[in-house]
């Protein structure tokens, strides 16, 4: 028959083990959420490299937005290093799903670099350009997403 003190153990084992469960949970959506993003940015990067232009349901201001100089840096479409950064975040979050302290910093840092990002692109979009693409508005959507996991999720859970 067992010990009282080892009925204890069990419950706070167990109790321990459904809170330890919580980060598991966060950095998992935010591997599936990276995901999509990665699927819209290859998506748009891919369309950029083949010179191809992105079906945006007819929108003229998608085409103004991804035809500007705003999308590219030289000759390297901007959705190319976004699918970068996105590819990082699935990484760092899957990390950090795991316990890898390392892997948290590291993927706090990058979501907070693009939520800086996000933002200057809303700007151009909004008040340099006056279009706005879905397909960055989607983008935005996510790493705005990204950016609430980060702030709601305490550093130490």
């Amino acid at each position: 028959m067992p010990s009282p003190k080892s009925r204890s153990d069990k419950r706070q084992s167990s109790g321990t083990w459904t809170a330890s469960r919580a980060p598991v949970i966060v950095y998992t959506i935010a591997a599936v959420l990276a995901l999509a993003g990665l699927a819209d940015a290859t998506y748009l990067t891919v369309q950029s490299l083949s010179g191809e232009t992105a079906v945006c349901g007819g929108s003229a201001d998608c085409f103004r937005v991804l035809g500007s100089a705003y999308a590219k840096i030289g000759s390297l479409p901007v959705s190319a290093i976004g699918a970068l950064a996105y590819f990082g975040v699935f990484s760092f979050a899957i990390f950090a799903a795991f316990r890898y302290a390392r892997a948290r910093t590291f993927f706090v840092a990058l979501v907070c670099a693009m939520f800086l990002v996000t933002l200057w692109f809303l700007f151009v979009q909004a008040f340099l350009l006056h279009a706005f693409c879905r397909f960055c508005l989607f983008s935005a959507a996510i790493v705005f997403l990204l950016m609430g996991l980060v702030v709601a999720t305490p550093q130490r859970v």
